[in-house]
């Protein structure tokens, strides 16, 4: 089968081209999937996208008349693809539901710690030299109470390892794991609650229609003075304008992210030497309590290989014509 990765990044080929054992045509393009570059997946039939990749109703319209019928994810997150059309016009779609939770989950604690311990600013003034620790206080993670919104597969391992920490975990799911309450004394809550109490809030629900900025004004001005607040799961589940009200004004603590609102031509392009044009992307970043990492957190060699497997698994699948598990819709083929 022929395939054209969209997005492609020089990091990932390695990985792809040793999953690649059925000897796929592959071709490998950096440009992010939009209604101007699907033109370039002509004479494929498959198509691998990310994240950040646009494959809205009028680029289907455009993949399908250049006969493209395959399209793969390099994500577990979905919100990017208009599922119903995709369906409605015959495309067969999968992703990579499982990739590698750990790297999401560590990087999330990962953040937490270089926002609260100023671990950013300390290596600053460091390598200028610099060894007063007057800027550098944080608190004690033990017997804090942190707040987890989601607890799949990521927000779960979240919930294990602050657990570890001494934390108190306050959760909210519409499925709760009765497993993290046994053994992490994790307390089931309403999103009021949780986000009232908590010292820390960390996101780990996907983007759907009712998930679009669910951390609002509201749920923002209810957080305690001085909360932190934690997302490595999409950038638009949190309201960019009222975060930065809440942070203007002095009322959150801390936002540490690996995610934003408009990624898009931002994200994963070095834009040091033209700048970028995004005045509230622009406004986040001059918060000296603001940690963004540019969604980085599945980057490890173990999630890199998952994806890459699980993009070739597809592949395979639909090839040999035999039911895929990442397939979106796949429990309706098999029942």
């Amino acid at each position: 089968m022929k395939l054209l990765v969209f997005s492609a990044k020089d990091f990932e080929r390695e990985f792809l081209e040793k999953a690649n054992r059925k000897g796929h045509q592959v071709a490998y393009t950096r440009d992010a999937l939009d209604s101007h570059t699907a033109i370039q997946a002509v004479s494929y039939q498959a198509i691998s996208i990310f994240s950040g990749d646009d494959a809205s109703l009028v680029v289907l319209e455009k993949l399908w008349d250049l006969g493209v019928r395959y399209i793969t994810l390099r994500s577990a997150g979905y919100n990017n693809i208009h599922i119903k059309a995709a369906k409605r016009y015959g495309f067969k779609v999968a992703h990579t539901p499982d990739f590698s939770p750990h790297a999401i989950a560590e990087h999330t604690v990962a953040l937490v710690l270089a926002l609260n311990r100023k671990i950013v600013l300390a290596d600053r003034q460091v390598h200028n030299y610099n060894f007063m620790l007057d800027d550098l206080m944080g608190f004690n993670l033990h017997e804090k109470t942190f707040g987890i919104i989601g607890t799949g597969r990521i927000g779960s391992l979240v919930a294990k390892i602050m657990h570890g920490f001494g934390c108190s975990i306050l959760a909210n799911d519409l499925v709760p794991d009765h497993s993290l309450t046994e053994f992490c004394n994790v307390h089931y809550v309403d999103k009021s609650e949780l986000f009232e109490k908590s010292d820390i809030v960390s996101i780990h629900i996907p983007l759907t229609y009712e998930n679009h900025g669910l951390v609002n004004k509201e749920r923002l001005k209810t957080m305690k003075e001085g909360a932190m607040l934690v997302n490595t799961a999409r950038g638009s589940i949190v309201d960019t304008n009222a975060l930065l009200e809440v942070l203007e004004n002095n009322h959150l603590g801390g936002y540490a992210a690996d995610v934003y609102e408009k990624e898009k031509g931002v994200f994963f392009k070095d834009n040091s030497k033209t700048g970028i044009t995004d005045e509230k992307l622009k406004k986040l970043l001059s918060f000296s309590n603001v940690l963004l990492t540019p969604h980085q957190a599945f980057v490890t060699r173990e999630a890199l290989e998952n994806i890459a497997e699980s993009t070739f698994y597809n592949l395979d699948c639909w090839e040999q014509n035999i039911a895929c598990k990442n397939e979106l819709g796949y429990e309706t083929l098999i029942s």
